[in-house]
């Protein structure tokens, strides 16, 4: 597994994930820019994820839905807020509802992500900040560092590919 490492950060409010992966920058930066490539890998295994929008410009937004094992569909969005093609993604990450209109109260985290060229590869940090402690308390209860432990997880076999 790509993963490296996983840090909950409690008291800077953050959820920072590392991986390495055996493929240059932009081959990575790839399976986001693609709307196609990132419903391969962007959910647990077991939650596919369906990218229904996908502007990857400042103040442009994706929205996707993940499917679970029963069938019922979870809305998500995210709003672009900086992007550095093929280095760095920064974007508001939130739930939405079957319209696509972001659920008030529902936490929202920002993430930015960087990709660095590592000795013939890339190394990706994900660091998600959280608005409050409760807000990430109530993230990581339902299980948002499991699953994007997981997701990330399958972009080894994407890149393989």
């Amino acid at each position: 597994m790509s993963v490296t490492s996983i840090d909950k950060d409690f008291d800077n409010l953050t959820l920072t994930l590392v991986a390495d992966f055996d493929a240059p920058v932009d081959r990575v930066w790839q399976l986001w820019a693609d709307p196609r490539q990132l419903e391969r890998w962007w959910g647990p295994p077991a939650y596919p994820a369906t990218v229904q929008e996908h502007d990857l410009t400042p103040g442009g937004d994706v929205a996707y839905f993940m499917t679970g094992p029963d069938g019922g569909r979870l809305h998500g969005w995210w709003r672009i807020t900086s992007v550095s093609p093929p280095e760095s993604l920064e974007f508001l990450d939130g739930f939405a509802d079957e319209d696509g209109k972001p659920v008030a109260d529902m936490p929202t985290t920002t993430i930015r992500m960087r990709l660095t060229g590592n000795a013939g590869g890339t190394r990706m940090e994900m660091r998600s900040a959280f608005d409050s402690r409760e807000q990430m308390d109530r993230l990581m209860e339902m299980g948002m560092a499991e699953g994007l432990q997981q997701a990330v997880g399958q972009m080894d076999a994407l890149l393989a590919g």
